[in-house]
């Protein structure tokens, strides 16, 4: 009697493990308003992570962590330590700072060596947890000169996050080369659409108007969040695989 219901336990053991669900996969996402989920006042204002979040199957959690103002340096002492604490084997931290380091006038500002030093933390602190790090270079500003040119707008900074992805080694996304291109392809004015520009009285939240270069549409967004997605799959990071592809 007593041989059989241990054989029953080790089957009903087994039939468990064998029916338990894979554990899944966390995207944390971690930095400034570009990317970052906004509150109801500021709609139409998009961060691109908003979108970026709909495209993955139901193995994969994105925790999107990026805060409006956020610098590497105040997000190391303001939101990091739940981030390094949380991950674990097999997630993936992606990392877009930039906007809010290189402006030597805010609070936020952090000189060239502190930039280049703060991201190689997080790409450490990664790689120490067996996660996979992505770097992203500062999304675009919307800036053209007098002839119709995009202009570059993260020209130091940007460069920062392309050498420590080369020095450690580690997966790049050129996001601000490959927004400044889509920016170019739609031109100066066609370019306003992807972009926060509102009309006095054409949204409640903002009654006089909006002309923002840096914050997003829910259209500006979604194309953004599409750039990083088909970098992912051109990369062929695992992450790819968890893409919803759309039925035929």
């Amino acid at each position: 009697m007593r041989t059989n219901l241990t054989l029953l336990s080790v089957l009903f053991l087994a039939l468990c493990a064998w029916i338990s669900p894979p554990q899944k996969t966390t995207v944390y996402m971690i930095g400034d308003s570009t990317m970052s989920i906004k509150e109801k006042r500021y709609y139409p204002e998009t961060g691109w992570g908003m979108p970026f979040a709909n495209y993955f199957d139901s193995t994969i959690v994105i925790e999107n962590r990026a805060k409006n103002g956020k610098s590497t340096k105040t997000f190391i002492n303001g939101g990091w330590a739940s981030v390094n604490e949380g991950m674990k084997a097999g997630d993936y931290l992606i990392i877009q700072f930039g906007h809010n380091d290189e402006v030597p006038t805010k609070k936020s500002a952090t000189t060239e060596s502190e930039f280049k030093k703060n991201l190689e933390m997080f790409v450490a602190a990664a790689k120490g947890k067996k996660v996979t790090p992505v770097l992203i270079t500062p999304v675009a500003r919307r800036k053209f000169d007098s002839t119709g040119h995009i202009l570059q707008t993260h020209e130091v900074y940007a460069q920062i996050v392309r050498n420590v992805a080369k020095d450690t080694k580690v997966v790049l996304i050129d996001l601000d080369i490959q927004s400044q291109q889509m920016f170019q392809q739609l031109g100066d004015e066609k370019s306003k659409m992807l972009l926060n520009y509102l009309e006095p009285g054409q949204n409640p939240n903002y009654p006089k108007g909006k002309e923002d270069d840096t914050h997003f549409s829910e259209l500006g967004a979604r194309r953004v969040a599409e750039i990083v997605l088909k970098n992912i799959i051109e990369l062929k990071l695992g992450l790819a695989e968890h893409i919803v592809k759309p039925k035929s």
